[in-house]
Protein backbone atom coordinates (compact mmCIF):
# COMPACT_ATOMS: atom_id res chain seq x y z
CA UNK A 1 0.00 0.00 0.00
CA UNK A 2 2.79 2.41 0.89
CA UNK A 3 4.49 1.69 -2.46
CA UNK A 4 1.19 2.29 -4.36
CA UNK A 5 0.56 5.60 -2.57
CA UNK A 6 4.07 6.78 -3.41
CA UNK A 7 3.58 5.96 -7.08
CA UNK A 8 0.29 7.94 -7.16
CA UNK A 9 1.98 10.98 -5.62
CA UNK A 10 4.72 10.88 -8.22
CA UNK A 11 2.16 10.67 -11.07
CA UNK A 12 0.17 13.64 -9.76
CA UNK A 13 3.33 15.73 -9.32
CA UNK A 14 4.34 15.06 -12.94
CA UNK A 15 0.88 15.91 -14.29
CA UNK A 16 0.60 19.31 -12.57
CA UNK A 17 3.44 21.03 -14.48
CA UNK A 18 2.07 19.59 -17.72
CA UNK A 19 -1.33 21.18 -17.01
CA UNK A 20 0.34 24.48 -16.13
CA UNK A 21 2.32 24.42 -19.38
CA UNK A 22 -0.87 23.74 -21.36
CA UNK A 23 -2.63 26.64 -19.63
CA UNK A 24 0.29 28.97 -20.38
CA UNK A 25 0.10 28.33 -24.15
CA UNK A 26 -3.70 28.26 -24.50
CA UNK A 27 -4.67 29.09 -28.12
CA UNK A 28 -6.77 32.23 -28.90
CA UNK A 29 -10.31 31.82 -30.28
CA UNK A 30 -10.57 31.27 -34.04
CA UNK A 31 -10.66 34.48 -36.12
CA UNK A 32 -13.95 35.91 -37.37
CA UNK A 33 -14.65 37.20 -40.89
CA UNK A 34 -14.02 40.71 -39.59
CA UNK A 35 -10.64 39.64 -38.14
CA UNK A 36 -9.60 38.11 -41.47
CA UNK A 37 -10.81 41.15 -43.42
CA UNK A 38 -8.97 43.56 -41.14
CA UNK A 39 -5.78 41.56 -41.51
CA UNK A 40 -6.08 41.76 -45.30
CA UNK A 41 -6.68 45.52 -45.27
CA UNK A 42 -10.43 45.36 -45.97
CA UNK A 43 -12.20 48.23 -44.21
CA UNK A 44 -15.96 48.89 -44.14
CA UNK A 45 -18.09 50.55 -41.46
CA UNK A 46 -19.70 48.09 -39.03
CA UNK A 47 -23.05 49.92 -39.15
CA UNK A 48 -24.69 52.31 -41.63
CA UNK A 49 -27.99 54.19 -41.79
CA UNK A 50 -30.77 53.70 -44.31
CA UNK A 51 -30.08 56.06 -47.22
CA UNK A 52 -26.31 56.15 -46.65
CA UNK A 53 -23.48 56.29 -49.17
CA UNK A 54 -20.91 53.71 -48.05
CA UNK A 55 -17.23 53.96 -48.96
CA UNK A 56 -14.96 51.02 -48.23
CA UNK A 57 -11.29 50.19 -48.63
CA UNK A 58 -9.97 46.96 -50.18
CA UNK A 59 -6.58 45.78 -51.44
CA UNK A 60 -5.83 47.11 -54.91
CA UNK A 61 -6.81 44.57 -57.55
CA UNK A 62 -9.60 43.02 -55.48
CA UNK A 63 -12.93 41.89 -56.92
CA UNK A 64 -15.89 43.19 -54.93
CA UNK A 65 -19.58 42.31 -55.14
CA UNK A 66 -22.59 43.78 -53.38
CA UNK A 67 -26.33 43.28 -54.01
CA UNK A 68 -25.64 41.23 -57.14
CA UNK A 69 -23.43 43.89 -58.71
CA UNK A 70 -19.66 43.99 -59.27
CA UNK A 71 -18.27 47.18 -57.78
CA UNK A 72 -15.67 49.24 -59.60
CA UNK A 73 -12.46 49.55 -57.53
CA UNK A 74 -10.29 52.67 -57.75
CA UNK A 75 -6.53 52.24 -58.34
CA UNK A 76 -6.03 53.07 -54.65
CA UNK A 77 -8.58 50.49 -53.46
CA UNK A 78 -11.77 52.46 -52.75
CA UNK A 79 -15.28 51.17 -53.50
CA UNK A 80 -18.66 52.81 -52.99
CA UNK A 81 -22.31 51.76 -52.88
CA UNK A 82 -25.65 53.07 -51.64
CA UNK A 83 -28.08 51.78 -49.02
CA UNK A 84 -31.77 52.12 -49.88
CA UNK A 85 -34.36 53.93 -47.80
CA UNK A 86 -36.13 50.70 -46.85
CA UNK A 87 -33.07 48.42 -46.56
CA UNK A 88 -33.32 46.32 -43.38
CA UNK A 89 -29.92 44.61 -43.52
CA UNK A 90 -27.64 43.10 -42.60
CA UNK A 91 -25.69 43.84 -45.76
CA UNK A 92 -23.04 41.51 -47.15
CA UNK A 93 -20.08 42.66 -49.22
CA UNK A 94 -17.99 39.89 -50.83
CA UNK A 95 -14.34 40.84 -51.34
CA UNK A 96 -11.86 38.65 -53.21
CA UNK A 97 -8.37 40.08 -52.63
CA UNK A 98 -5.59 39.00 -55.01
CA UNK A 99 -4.32 35.57 -53.97
CA UNK A 100 -6.68 35.26 -50.99
CA UNK A 101 -10.05 33.61 -50.39
CA UNK A 102 -13.29 35.56 -50.63
CA UNK A 103 -14.09 37.52 -47.47
CA UNK A 104 -17.77 38.04 -46.58
CA UNK A 105 -18.08 41.33 -44.70
CA UNK A 106 -21.33 41.92 -42.79
CA UNK A 107 -22.66 45.45 -42.18
CA UNK A 108 -25.61 46.21 -39.88
CA UNK A 109 -28.24 48.77 -40.97
CA UNK A 110 -29.67 51.31 -38.52
CA UNK A 111 -33.36 52.04 -39.23
CA UNK A 112 -34.71 55.59 -39.41
CA UNK A 113 -38.11 57.18 -38.78
CA UNK A 114 -39.95 58.44 -41.86
CA UNK A 115 -42.61 61.05 -40.95
CA UNK A 116 -45.32 62.03 -43.45
CA UNK A 117 -45.06 65.43 -45.16
CA UNK A 118 -48.14 67.13 -46.62
CA UNK A 119 -47.50 69.15 -49.79
CA UNK A 120 -50.47 71.29 -50.77
CA UNK A 121 -51.07 73.73 -53.59
CA UNK A 122 -49.41 71.79 -56.41
CA UNK A 123 -51.17 71.89 -59.80
CA UNK A 124 -53.85 69.14 -59.79
CA UNK A 125 -52.85 67.93 -63.26
CA UNK A 126 -49.41 67.00 -61.88
CA UNK A 127 -51.01 64.82 -59.18
CA UNK A 128 -53.52 63.00 -61.42
CA UNK A 129 -52.23 63.51 -64.96
CA UNK A 130 -54.39 62.52 -67.96
CA UNK A 131 -53.24 59.50 -70.04
CA UNK A 132 -51.26 61.52 -72.57
CA UNK A 133 -49.38 63.35 -69.82
CA UNK A 134 -48.83 60.11 -67.90
CA UNK A 135 -47.17 58.67 -71.01
CA UNK A 136 -44.96 61.74 -71.29
CA UNK A 137 -43.93 61.36 -67.65
CA UNK A 138 -43.10 57.69 -68.19
CA UNK A 139 -40.99 58.52 -71.27
CA UNK A 140 -39.12 61.32 -69.53
CA UNK A 141 -38.41 59.27 -66.42
CA UNK A 142 -37.07 56.43 -68.58
CA UNK A 143 -34.46 58.84 -69.98
CA UNK A 144 -33.37 59.79 -66.48
CA UNK A 145 -33.18 56.15 -65.40
CA UNK A 146 -31.01 55.35 -68.44
CA UNK A 147 -28.58 58.15 -67.55
CA UNK A 148 -28.15 56.64 -64.06
CA UNK A 149 -26.86 53.30 -65.43
CA UNK A 150 -23.46 54.84 -66.21
CA UNK A 151 -20.55 53.35 -64.23
CA UNK A 152 -17.78 55.86 -64.84
CA UNK A 153 -14.25 55.89 -63.47
CA UNK A 154 -14.52 59.41 -62.02
CA UNK A 155 -13.78 59.69 -58.28
CA UNK A 156 -15.71 62.80 -57.30
CA UNK A 157 -17.77 60.58 -54.98
CA UNK A 158 -14.75 60.37 -52.63
CA UNK A 159 -14.58 64.14 -52.06
CA UNK A 160 -16.15 65.85 -49.09
CA UNK A 161 -19.39 67.10 -50.67
CA UNK A 162 -20.40 70.76 -50.39
CA UNK A 163 -23.87 72.32 -50.30
CA UNK A 164 -24.99 73.27 -53.84
CA UNK A 165 -26.88 76.24 -52.32
CA UNK A 166 -27.09 77.63 -48.80
CA UNK A 167 -30.61 77.77 -47.38
CA UNK A 168 -33.30 76.26 -45.18
CA UNK A 169 -34.13 72.59 -45.62
CA UNK A 170 -37.80 72.59 -46.59
CA UNK A 171 -38.12 68.90 -47.48
CA UNK A 172 -36.16 65.93 -46.24
CA UNK A 173 -35.12 62.71 -47.94
CA UNK A 174 -37.23 59.62 -47.44
CA UNK A 175 -40.30 61.16 -45.87
CA UNK A 176 -43.60 59.83 -47.16
CA UNK A 177 -45.53 62.57 -48.96
CA UNK A 178 -49.10 63.45 -49.76
CA UNK A 179 -49.86 65.87 -52.59
CA UNK A 180 -53.03 67.93 -52.19
CA UNK A 181 -54.15 65.33 -49.64
CA UNK A 182 -53.45 62.35 -51.92
CA UNK A 183 -50.79 59.83 -50.80
CA UNK A 184 -47.66 59.88 -52.94
CA UNK A 185 -44.24 58.24 -53.03
CA UNK A 186 -41.47 58.95 -50.54
CA UNK A 187 -39.46 62.11 -51.14
CA UNK A 188 -36.44 61.19 -53.24
CA UNK A 189 -34.08 63.98 -52.17
CA UNK A 190 -33.62 67.13 -50.11
CA UNK A 191 -35.40 70.43 -50.82
CA UNK A 192 -33.55 73.66 -50.03
CA UNK A 193 -35.64 76.86 -49.98
CA UNK A 194 -33.79 79.74 -51.68
CA UNK A 195 -34.86 82.57 -54.01
CA UNK A 196 -35.34 82.05 -57.72
CA UNK A 197 -32.12 82.67 -59.64
CA UNK A 198 -29.79 81.55 -56.84
CA UNK A 199 -26.71 79.94 -58.46
CA UNK A 200 -26.51 76.16 -58.08
CA UNK A 201 -22.95 74.89 -57.60
CA UNK A 202 -21.59 71.39 -58.17
CA UNK A 203 -21.32 69.67 -54.77
CA UNK A 204 -18.42 67.54 -56.04
CA UNK A 205 -16.51 66.90 -59.25
CA UNK A 206 -18.42 65.12 -61.98
CA UNK A 207 -19.58 64.73 -65.56
CA UNK A 208 -22.92 66.06 -66.79
CA UNK A 209 -24.90 63.09 -68.13
CA UNK A 210 -28.41 64.50 -68.59
CA UNK A 211 -29.91 67.93 -69.23
CA UNK A 212 -33.55 68.84 -69.87
CA UNK A 213 -35.07 72.32 -69.58
CA UNK A 214 -38.72 71.35 -69.07
CA UNK A 215 -39.59 67.87 -67.81
CA UNK A 216 -43.23 67.62 -66.77
CA UNK A 217 -42.69 66.79 -63.09
CA UNK A 218 -39.17 68.05 -62.42
CA UNK A 219 -38.96 71.04 -64.79
CA UNK A 220 -35.38 72.10 -65.50
CA UNK A 221 -33.29 69.03 -64.69
CA UNK A 222 -29.55 68.26 -64.55
CA UNK A 223 -27.79 64.99 -63.66
CA UNK A 224 -24.17 65.11 -62.54
CA UNK A 225 -22.28 61.80 -62.38
CA UNK A 226 -19.63 61.64 -59.64
CA UNK A 227 -18.33 58.21 -60.71
CA UNK A 228 -18.81 54.58 -59.72
CA UNK A 229 -22.62 54.89 -59.96
CA UNK A 230 -22.96 57.88 -57.61
CA UNK A 231 -24.86 60.80 -59.14
CA UNK A 232 -26.61 64.01 -58.14
CA UNK A 233 -29.81 65.36 -59.67
CA UNK A 234 -30.94 69.00 -59.51
CA UNK A 235 -34.61 69.72 -60.23
CA UNK A 236 -37.02 72.65 -60.78
CA UNK A 237 -34.25 74.80 -62.27
CA UNK A 238 -34.96 78.17 -63.90
CA UNK A 239 -31.72 78.17 -65.90
CA UNK A 240 -29.20 75.53 -66.98
CA UNK A 241 -25.57 76.52 -67.61
CA UNK A 242 -24.09 73.15 -68.67
CA UNK A 243 -24.54 70.57 -71.39
CA UNK A 244 -24.17 66.80 -71.57
CA UNK A 245 -20.52 65.79 -71.52
CA UNK A 246 -19.28 68.81 -69.60
CA UNK A 247 -16.71 68.02 -66.90
CA UNK A 248 -17.26 70.21 -63.86
CA UNK A 249 -15.36 70.74 -60.65
CA UNK A 250 -16.69 71.18 -57.15
CA UNK A 251 -18.00 74.73 -56.78
CA UNK A 252 -18.63 75.37 -60.48
CA UNK A 253 -21.99 77.05 -61.21
CA UNK A 254 -24.14 74.64 -63.21
CA UNK A 255 -27.65 76.18 -63.04
CA UNK A 256 -30.01 78.52 -61.19
CA UNK A 257 -32.83 77.77 -58.76
CA UNK A 258 -36.40 77.95 -60.02
CA UNK A 259 -39.92 76.63 -59.51
CA UNK A 260 -40.46 74.69 -62.74
CA UNK A 261 -42.33 71.37 -62.95
CA UNK A 262 -44.31 70.20 -59.91
CA UNK A 263 -43.29 72.88 -57.43
CA UNK A 264 -45.17 75.27 -55.14
CA UNK A 265 -42.40 77.86 -54.97
CA UNK A 266 -38.71 78.46 -55.69
CA UNK A 267 -36.42 75.84 -54.20
CA UNK A 268 -33.67 73.42 -55.18
CA UNK A 269 -34.43 69.73 -55.08
CA UNK A 270 -31.09 67.92 -54.69
CA UNK A 271 -31.30 64.17 -55.02
CA UNK A 272 -28.57 61.54 -55.06
CA UNK A 273 -28.40 57.99 -56.36
CA UNK A 274 -26.21 54.93 -56.49
CA UNK A 275 -27.43 53.68 -59.86
CA UNK A 276 -31.17 53.12 -59.15
CA UNK A 277 -30.82 53.30 -55.34
CA UNK A 278 -31.78 56.67 -53.87
CA UNK A 279 -29.53 57.95 -51.08
CA UNK A 280 -29.74 60.89 -48.68
CA UNK A 281 -27.67 63.98 -49.66
CA UNK A 282 -27.66 65.17 -46.04
CA UNK A 283 -25.93 61.96 -44.91
CA UNK A 284 -23.39 62.43 -47.71
CA UNK A 285 -22.70 65.99 -46.52
CA UNK A 286 -22.26 64.76 -42.94
CA UNK A 287 -19.88 61.94 -43.89
CA UNK A 288 -16.64 62.21 -41.82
Amino acid sequence: MRRLAALLCLALAAAAPARQRADAVALPPPPTFRDDADTLGIVFPKTVQQGAMVIGKVPSGSSVRYAGRSLRVTPYGSVVFGVGRDEAGPLQVDVAPPGAPVQAVAIAVTPRDWPVEAVNGVPPKTVNPPPAIAERIRREQAQVVAARTRDGEETGFAQHFAWPVQGRISGRFGRARSYNGQPGSAHSGMDIAVPKGTPVKAPADGVVTFVAPDLYLTGGTVLLDHGHGISSNFLHLSRIDVKVGDVVEQGDVIAAVGATGRATGPHLHWGMNWFDVRIDPLLVLERP
